[in-house]
């Protein structure tokens, strides 16, 4: 029987382009569109229809998946949870090691196939030890090597990645030249199920947080003001503090037992360090010390650094230089070059 690889259409450029090259390399394809149950209910009816074209004028076959039920579980509860904890999620990380490449992929191999291929800006490569590599996309740009950084070996053996040696450009001009029937991308937010980004209306709304006002302090303790709910707050920000002073204060910390916000300023947001747990080796450390580049943000630039193993799922990064707004909750990225070690949640910076 034919190898049948199932991609995850999501009705964009990206995934239309890499269904349109697998389809040119003669794979057997199987289209597969999931929905989260936080698609706008107007667009619902529209978007299918638009999905229904283009898998037609593809040559491949549609299935959608009903993902609301795992995706409100394993992505919106965890992002409520950790906002309650003070702690600042990153739920694109983990959408795709939960949705895409588990919720999607069990879908896709119940329906025959035997890989999933997506539209991610990341490239994947097989060494002579039979470990799978994970390395950046080669545009530097686009690189998504950050949001998929926890996948395990078994996910990246079934994972296709058609774009990873394309830069956007060249995939703009492919869809332009097969004349694909590609929707532009909604108003840009950080979250897809977070309405016009109103984080903390979703947070009180949909997400039931309670909101309980308390005290602002600075990094002595001295009270400056009060904050309407921690939930509107993460590691860095300075927008909406509203305690007039000289200097702009940043928040510092936030202590959820005192329902206390923390603010200083930019020197009191350095870190040395931070720990960091739960953490997913794609290729085991040779010793417990190893140097190499750890990227804190998606959008922050990659920092060179020690880090220390700690245990099966720990370990302990100490920056060469301090760095500022280090967040409990995002996730840090080890790389070596433009290859993924490993990866692992922030619990706490290590002071400067």
């Amino acid at each position: 029987m034919a190898t049948l690889t199932a991609i995850a259409l999501s009705g964009g450029i990206d995934s239309a382009v890499a269904a349109m090259r697998l389809r040119a390399a003669g794979e057997n394809l199987l289209a597969l569109h999931f929905i989260t149950g936080f698609e706008p209910p107007t667009d619902a009816a529209d978007h299918r229809g638009h999905l229904e074209r283009l898998a037609l004028r593809l040559g491949v076959e549609l299935a959608v998946i009903d993902c609301s039920e795992a995706f409100q579980r394993e992505i919106v509860d965890y992002f409520v949870d950790s906002y309650r904890l003070g702690r600042t999620p990153n739920p694109c990380v983990r959408c795709n090691t939960r949705i895409k490449f588990g919720v999607v992929l069990q879908q896709a191999l119940a329906l025959g196939a035997q890989r999933l291929a997506t539209g991610h800006y990341v490239r994947k490569e097989r060494g002579d030890d039979g470990r799978f590599h994970l390395h950046k996309g080669v545009d530097e740009r686009k690189d998504q090597s950050y949001f998929l950084a926890r996948l395990t070996q078994d996910q990246l053996a079934k994972a296709v990645f058609p774009l990873g040696a394309l830069t956007k450009a060249e995939v703009q001009r492919q869809a332009a030249e097969a004349a694909l029937m590609v929707r532009p991308p909604r108003e840009s937010q950080d979250i897809c199920f977070v309405p016009r980004g109103d984080y903390a209306g979703f947070l009180t709304k949909a997400g039931r947080l309670a909101v309980e006002p308390g005290p602002i302090v600075d990094v002595h303790g001295r009270q400056l003001g009060c904050h309407h709910g921690l939930h509107a707050f993460t590691v860095g920000q300075r927008r909406g503090i509203d305690c007039p002073a000289p200097a702009p204060y940043y928040v510092v910390r936030i202590e959820v037992a005192r329902n206390t916000l923390v603010v200083g300023g930019p020197a009191d947001l350095m870190a040395a360090g931070c720990r960091v747990s739960g953490v997913r080796w794609l290729q085991p450390p040779a010793a417990d010390t190893l140097h190499a580049t750890v990227k804190v943000r998606y959008r922050s630039s990659e920092q060179p650094a020690r880090i220390i193993v700690e245990g099966p799922s720990t370990a302990s990064v100490h920056f060469a230089a301090p760095l500022a707004a280090v967040t409990p909750g995002q996730c840090a990225v080890f790389y070596r070059g433009d290859e993924v070690l490993g990866a692992g949640w922030i619990e706490a910076p290590l002071a400067a």
